[in-house]
């Protein structure tokens, strides 16, 4: 399956990218089939070839979620914008962790319940350390 997507570009900190047609299973960094644009997240600069764009689409192509979000963005074209990361999902065990504390409930009379104090108690002393015996 062909996929129009982004293939990044330049040294490390200064990454640009191309939008290229390239086969699915292909490297990232790999050969592609056509160059269709280039984008400058540095500047927010994006050239892109629509008509290309709508041809490879045409032929089967999908496009990626982030080249449609910034074909979108620039406003090359009018489509909705696609969903392109997922967040991640916890864990059962840190659910349990992370729900609130329950509320203290209400006094039969309908007034809130005074704060229940704990009497604070005195933290236990440590031993003092036995002197050596001297003769």
């Amino acid at each position: 399956m062909l996929k129009i997507r982004l293939q990044r570009i330049g040294k490390r900190g200064q990454a640009h990218f191309r939008i290229v047609v390239v086969e699915h299973t292909k490297k990232a960094k790999g050969k592609f089939l056509e160059l269709l644009g280039t984008h400058n997240p540095h500047q927010d600069v994006l050239q892109a070839d629509r008509e290309r764009i709508e041809y490879w689409m045409s032929k089967g192509a999908q496009i990626s979620p982030t080249v449609n979000n910034l074909l979108v963005n620039h406003k090359i074209w009018d489509r909705p914008k696609m969903q392109s990361w997922k967040p991640k999902k916890k864990k059962a065990s840190e659910k349990q962790e992370a729900q609130p504390v329950e509320p203290v409930p209400a006094s039969p009379a309908g007034e809130p319940a005074a704060e229940q104090s704990v009497p604070a108690s005195p933290a236990p002393e440590a031993p003092a350390p036995e002197a050596p015996a001297t003769q």
